[in-house]
């Protein structure tokens, strides 16, 4: 995070509110200086003492409260902070707030603040579909505020529906996309591929690569934070979605060649971090192959068996955005070595008709594929630029630094 934000959580009366325990010990783990308030009805499902001593601070549950700082403490808070996060937010603090009804400490504070506030609805199925919560929400969304969707699943009343409220790590990513970084890619439209492609052998088997994706997920992640309209183009991982990218599911070299090249027209920035095969197999089998159809081995050797599969090249994604980059386009590719790793690169630079070449090796400790860091060299036509070991995340903004001082 680049400087610390101030995040005002706020909690209503609801039995989710134990989850907003959580939410503030992550958002307080990541940086941010987390201020607490709450209804009272709230701080009879989690007392005030639980937030106080996780550090939060002082929580706030009553305007008129003596111990407050100031007689205009609602306005003082409201005011500090750089985001309003009411999580769980009850159909009641809803109508409240969608018509401008401060009658305790949270509507006050929230109603004084000119911040960006995220609501997260929580409440029995029936209350949330209620068109009366619904016409609230949507005075809300028209006033400015996002809306968290519930989640779906069975509720503490027993009933089975929407109307949970989201893990304390979906919540922390909805602020972490408001405020962490700033807006600097706003309005561009990037497109990222990430992790491996899977080239069948037979319906049973595949070739592929070691490639987990987590470079190219930090790159589509790092970029929508920093407001740019996402595409992630992947390759089957183990990794969880990214919540505001669109993402793409491939599993073949030809299928994200068809991917890609069908929305590359229509994008500002191409990052290909995936670790596309370069060899497919040329005649993959209908039929799972057996091993009694396999030639005998011409060594005998136990009976063994040998099988030959005659491979074919792949379609070459990079080279082919290169040869049909539209004007002001920019085209970044990553080359992974084992050995030479500047003259690959940058000869790849060249070849491939890109931008920017993101070049790392198997043989550096601390990069290459699987670990959550890596030692990354930037080869730009107008230089080369080494970034030390690091976080793939922070990789990824540094990445995006680079690419943003071509990017007109």
């Amino acid at each position: 995070m680049d400087n610390k934000k101030t995040v005002l959580l706020g909690i209503s009366g609801g039995i989710s509110a134990y989850k907003s325990v959580y939410v503030a010990s992550g958002l307080k783990k990541k940086g941010y200086d987390v201020r607490v308030v709450m209804t009272e009805n709230a701080a009879k499902f989690v007392t005030p003492l639980t937030f106080e001593t996780m550090s939060c601070g002082k929580v706030v549950t009553d305007v008129f409260d003596p111990r407050n700082d100031t007689p205009t403490e609602h306005i003082k808070l409201g005011h500090a902070a750089d985001l309003i996060l009411i999580a769980p937010a009850t159909a009641n603090t809803i109508a409240k707030l969608a018509h401008g009804i401060a009658d305790n400490m949270l509507t006050t504070t929230a109603l004084a603040a000119t911040c960006p506030k995220l609501i997260s609805p929580a409440m029995n199925t029936d209350m949330f579909e209620n068109p009366a919560t619904q016409d609230n929400l949507n005075i809300l969304r028209d006033y400015g505020f996002d809306i968290i969707e519930p989640a779906y699943g069975m509720l503490a009343c027993g009933v089975e529906g929407k109307g949970k409220m989201p893990e304390p790590d979906v919540l922390i990513s909805y602020v972490e996309q408001w405020i962490s970084k700033p807006k600097d890619m706003k309005g561009l439209k990037v497109l990222v591929t990430a992790g491996p492609t899977e080239e069948a052998v037979d319906p049973v088997r595949y070739i592929t690569n070691h490639s987990s994706g987590k470079m190219g997920y930090a790159l589509a992640r790092m970029a929508a934070r920093r407001g740019a309209e996402v595409t992630l183009v992947s390759g089957r991982t183990a990794l969880p979605r990214e919540p505001f990218v669109e993402t793409v599911d491939v599993l073949s070299a030809e299928d994200m060649f068809k991917a890609v090249t069908e929305r590359a027209p229509e994008m500002d920035v191409v990052i290909k971090a995936a670790a596309v095969a370069d060899f497919t197999p040329a005649n993959p089998a209908s039929e799972k192959i057996k091993k009694a159809d396999l030639a005998v081995s011409s060594t005998g050797m136990d009976g063994g068996r040998d099988m030959s599969i005659k491979l074919a090249p792949t379609k070459d994604i990079l080279k082919y955005l290169g040869e049909h980059r539209r004007p002001g386009q920019f085209l970044c590719g990553f080359a992974m070595e084992t050995q030479n790793l500047m003259e690959n690169a940058s000869a790849k630079l060249a070849k491939k008709n890109v931008d920017m070449i993101c070049a790392n090796s198997l043989r550096t400790k601390g990069a290459g594929f699987a670990g959550d860091t890596n030692v990354v060299t930037m080869i730009t036509k107008d230089g080369i630029k080494e970034l030390p070991l690091m976080s793939k995340t922070d990789a990824a903004d540094a990445i995006l630094d680079e690419i943003m001082l071509h990017v007109k």
